[in-house]
């Protein structure tokens, strides 16, 4: 039934599809380029189609291409996947999470003990990056967590936490008398919209505009230092109700108007088609959709 797939060919196509590089494709299977060229010119050939588009700079997918490769990215996930199922059953299990540094610290690192003592033959590895991993191209991810603002058709998604955005302080603080200054600690955010979170929306909406020509700004570029500085008592901040909420439990921060709110994203666990089926990823899924901002 299977005697004429080409396999090899088919593994060699996968690589360089997913990396977008001849060169790529053989480091990652250890052998040279022109074997990689010379495997995917004999599945174009089985084919009768070209997969790729060559040029003198580059190599880049066709239409034919782009068709084939999700398909066969699956497929190969599946057969590891059956392959993982007979291994030793005290082998460590890796599973490695990609998501932002903020929610990272702010959020994950503070729960995931609990993740490591229900399940510690999961070896639980964070990449953490503001760059939007290609889930697609990158095999190495097995799942993300990202704040989405509209959902990705490619992608499989666990909806995990809706965000919205609030003003966060000190317990006792006290808010500025008519005509005294006050500190606004100032972060980069974005909306549900792809527009900026900033004190200027969140003065309108408080009818606090007055605030805004006596403020003192303290500006951050990232946002756990941001609430690291509102924690110290450097000021109000304008935070996320999920990155804020480890630190309201504590009683580190509390909401100051908490009835004025900024829209935000959806927090959302993401991953390639297919792999929600892995055991170590349905484990750490089932988990985090479990827990919540408390």
């Amino acid at each position: 039934m299977f005697a004429k797939l080409p396999l090899t060919a088919l593994r060699g196509f996968e690589s360089a599809a997913r990396l977008g590089s001849f060169k790529a494709a053989a480091q990652e299977l250890n052998i040279s380029p022109a074997a990689i060229s010379h495997q995917v010119k004999s599945l174009e050939a089985f084919l009768g189609v070209r997969l790729f588009e060559r040029s003198s700079q580059n190599v880049r997918l066709s239409a034919d291409g782009e068709r084939l490769q999700p398909y066969l990215y699956r497929a190969l996930l599946e057969i590891q996947h059956g392959l993982h199922m007979l291994a030793p059953s005290c082998t460590a299990q890796s599973l490695v999470v990609s998501t932002t540094p903020a929610f990272a610290s702010l959020w994950l690192i503070p729960r995931l003990g609990d993740f490591h003592r229900l399940h510690p033959e999961i070896d639980v590895r964070l990449h953490s990056s503001n760059d939007v991993v290609d889930l697609q191209r990158d095999a190495s991810v097995d799942l993300a967590i990202r704040a989405l603002f509209k959902p990705d058709p490619q992608l499989f998604e666990q909806p995990l936490l809706d965000e919205y955005f609030g003003a966060y302080c000190q317990p006792g603080w006290q808010p500025p008398t008519a005509g005294s200054p006050v500190e606004l600690i100032d972060v980069p955010w974005l909306s549900s919209a792809n527009v900026a979170v900033d004190w200027a929306a969140w003065c309108a909406k408080a009818d606090t505009l007055g605030w805004l020509q006596n403020a003192r700004y303290r500006r951050y570029d990232e946002e756990q230092h941001a609430l690291q500085a509102a924690v110290a008592g450097h000021g109000l901040v304008l935070a996320s109700n999920v990155l804020v909420a480890e630190a309201v439990v504590r009683g580190q921060l509390v909401g100051y108007r908490p009835e004025i709110r900024l829209a935000g994203a959806r927090y959302t666990v993401v991953c390639v088609p297919g792999r929600e089926r892995q055991v170590e990823v349905r484990a750490f899924s089932e988990w985090v959709l479990g827990r919540n901002v408390g």
